[in-house]
């Protein structure tokens, strides 16, 4: 058999080629002036949150990420209005990763990988030092930061989210379970139980994430009206009025106490690195390559006319799995579930079709496009001759079911800021400018490119110390707006984005 000539660059590397050098930036802008809490009281500051209040960063929580989380970056610029101290469950090390009775189960961080000659060669997990953080030894003390990476928005009033024991049989959360006040207390009420009288409260990213970077692999419980918070799913899109339901909750609890706040909604997910950075058409072909491929799809073009004109699938959903390819830039072959499936009908095809400009191919395919799913068969070619899964693409009709149930959420968020005469941040405006013109900043542009744009860390998910800072400000803002607060915010461009390190294996 005639074999493939396909050469496929590891996009990870070509998007990450050349690495701009690191500037310094020095100045602070906390010159001697004079900050003011205006209607609000910055003493005791409470932060809830998921993995991004925590400070989670290139795949894991570690020590540098926390210590440059948004809350901790907050709480600093607080203490020029009377804030007062802001303590975080933090970790021992910055390797990442964590034990439990001395199992490692969490891995570790992602670094950007040396080829040993100061090139990059990619993400890989960090191996200059093992993790020392063990879910055992309980962090004791009063806390802030109630940020709990995983957490969706029901998990944070679910009772036993912290336990230890449960997190062996997985009904717990480990990182909770570091510092839960006991083995049935909730997430919201140890942070009520903090007494703030300021709070931020950043939940319902994971409640529609988990769906997106599975490409789809869970259902939306919208379209099923499963309204059971236990029977929401990990991968699932948690339900409209489950969301509701209980961020009112947490509102009110963190509220009781007369406590002011600012509320910070959902951000577009589908912006982020993780689903941009692999193009839709990243097979390059020569054209007798093409014509080679296209003459191994037409028994199966042929078999989509048949269908069609026996009625199996209609004349456009048949030009809609026609696959062709061409000289130059190809989109990749992919199962998509959503197509009619015809599979034991008379005419008997696979429900395979090529992407298009607006699918979007998740980040860990990056790793295998172009590949050999058989390596003794040279036209196995991920992509090409073998389809992408479903789970690697997460295609429009998955994207609106994303989308949809972010606009409800965001508007739950904004009514209950409203309501509550609470500060509200637009996390998805901001973040949205990130990832389109690019956010200008003293030295640079802050952008969503992967690995160079400094917004984003390895995970393609969560920011980096930069992207965080950037966070902080846009809160800052949106608190000086709402209380008539003067709080400094920070200059972005003095925060670390991704480094090259060659401590890897």
């Amino acid at each position: 058999m005639k074999k493939l000539n396909i050469k496929l660059i590891p996009l990870f590397i070509a998007s990450i080629a050349i690495l701009s050098c690191e500037e310094d930036f020095d100045n602070d802008i906390q010159d001697g002036g004079v900050y003011t809490a205006g209607e609000a009281d910055f003493s005791k500051y409470v932060t809830v949150g998921n993995s991004l209040t925590a400070g989670i960063a290139d795949g894991a929580l570690y020590l540098n990420g926390q210590l440059n989380s948004y809350p901790n970056i907050i709480a600093g610029q607080m203490q020029f209005a009377g804030g007062g101290e802001f303590n975080q469950p933090l970790v021992n090390d910055n390797t990442g990763g964590m034990l439990a009775n001395g199992v490692q189960i969490l891995p570790n961080r992602l670094v950007l990988a040396s080829d040993g000659m100061g090139a990059p060669a990619g993400p890989a997990p960090y191996t200059g030092a093992a993790p020392t953080t063990d879910i055992i030894n309980k962090v004791t003390g009063p806390l802030n930061n109630f940020g709990v990476p995983s957490a969706k928005v029901f998990h944070l009033a679910a009772p036993g989210y912290g336990s230890l024991a449960g997190v062996n049989t997985g009904t717990a959360n480990p990182y909770y379970a570091r510092f839960s006040s006991s083995e049935t207390s909730t997430v919201i009420g140890d942070a009520t139980a903090a007494n703030a009288t300021f709070f931020t409260l950043w939940i319902g990213n994971n409640d529609i994430l988990g769906y997106a970077t599975s490409g789809g692999a869970g259902v939306d419980n919208n379209e099923l009206n499963i309204v059971d918070p236990a029977m929401q799913g990990e991968n699932s899109i948690t339900n409209n009025l489950v969301f509701g339901g209980v961020y009112q909750q947490l509102v009110a609890g963190l509220t009781a106490n007369g406590a002011k706040g600012a509320l910070v909604n959902i951000p577009d997910v589908t912006s982020l690195p993780y689903f941009t950075t692999v193009p839709p058409n990243p097979i390059p072909l020569d054209g007798p390559t093409a014509a080679f491929v296209n003459s191994n799809y037409a028994q199966y073009n042929g078999g989509l006319q048949l269908a069609a004109a026996n009625g199996l699938i209609t004349a456009t959903e048949a030009a809609q799995r026609t696959i062709n390819f061409s000289a130059g830039q190809n989109f990749v072959v992919m199962v998509d579930n959503d197509l009619t499936d015809i599979s034991g009908s008379p005419i008997p095809l696979p429900n395979w079709r090529q992407t298009t400009s607006n699918d979007l191919i998740v980040f860990p395919a990056a790793g295998v496009l172009g590949t050999l799913a058989d390596p003794s068969n040279p036209a196995s070619v991920i992509g090409v001759g073998v389809p992408l899964t479903n789970q690697q693409v997460l295609t429009t009709t998955e994207q609106a079911r994303v989308t949809n149930a972010q606009q409800s959420y965001n508007a739950t968020i904004e009514a209950l800021a409203a309501a509550n005469g609470l500060a509200y941040v637009d996390a998805r405006a901001s973040l949205s400018q990130v990832a389109t013109t690019g956010v200008p900043f003293n030295g640079g542009l802050l952008t969503s490119t992967y690995a160079t744009g400094g917004g984003f860390s390895l995970d393609g998910v969560h920011p980096t110390a930069r992207g965080y800072a950037f966070t902080a400000n846009v809160i800052i803002d949106a608190i000086n707006a709402q209380y008539g607060a003067t709080l400094p915010k920070v200059d972005i461009g003095a925060y670390s984005t991704i480094q090259l390190s060659d401590t890897v294996q």
